[in-house]
């Protein structure tokens, strides 16, 4: 089975973006890894390609999955047997946002 085209368009660091990348590795998929924070040429790129600003988005062989987490990805590549299921496991949370959009603790202040 040849290897897919795979685009990432991610934060270096997010809950969201290392669900991707530890999909990416369970699967052993090459893919490149756009960071979208430090290099505004790939966010302006993502939003073009997108028409949204929300990440991460990976683009796989041509079809552009937006503000999905790795978990939404994964189904993808199963559905459209772009990938096999393996019994391995992810070696990261597949879906869990940002540390900073996480919501449910109190806020304490000193």
């Amino acid at each position: 089975m040849d290897k897919p085209k795979i685009i990432a368009y991610m934060k270096p660091s997010c809950g969201w973006s290392e669900g991707v990348r530890a999909v990416m590795r369970k699967y052993d998929l090459p893919f490149e890894d756009r960071d979208i924070i430090n290099d505004p040429v790939q966010r302006q790129e993502m939003i073009q390609k997108t028409g949204q600003m929300l990440q991460p988005c990976v683009e796989i062989d041509g079809t552009m999955l937006a503000d999905v987490s790795g978990e939404e990805v994964e189904a993808y590549m199963l559905a459209k047997s772009i990938v096999q299921n393996n019994d391995r496991e992810a070696d990261a949370p597949t879906n869990q946002p940002c540390e900073n959009e996480m919501h449910g603790s109190d806020i304490t202040f000193r």
